[in-house]
């Protein structure tokens, strides 16, 4: 099965939380109301870059376009 690599630019983030709302199971927002890659997708522990698999890719995506200063990257992972 294909996997995703998922990477937020956190430091770009308004704060707006709509990808947290339409993606819960891969974002949420940390204590400083920036959003963040749920614990189970970190990679390396990195809260920023995550890897997810398939059938998650499509809400990410949704997620991705709807972020209004869209810093939420997807890109397949080479395996």
């Amino acid at each position: 099965m294909a996997k995703y690599r998922v990477t937020i630019e956190n430091e770009k983030c308004i704060s707006d939380a709509v990808c947290a709302h339409l993606c819960p199971d891969v974002f949420e927002m940390n204590e400083e109301y920036k959003a963040v890659i749920v614990e189970q997708y970190r990679e390396n522990g990195n809260p920023t870059v995550g890897i997810i698999p398939e059938d998650l890719k499509d809400c990410a995506e949704q997620a991705a376009q709807a972020c209004p200063v869209q810093i939420i990257h997807i890109e397949p992972v080479e395996e």
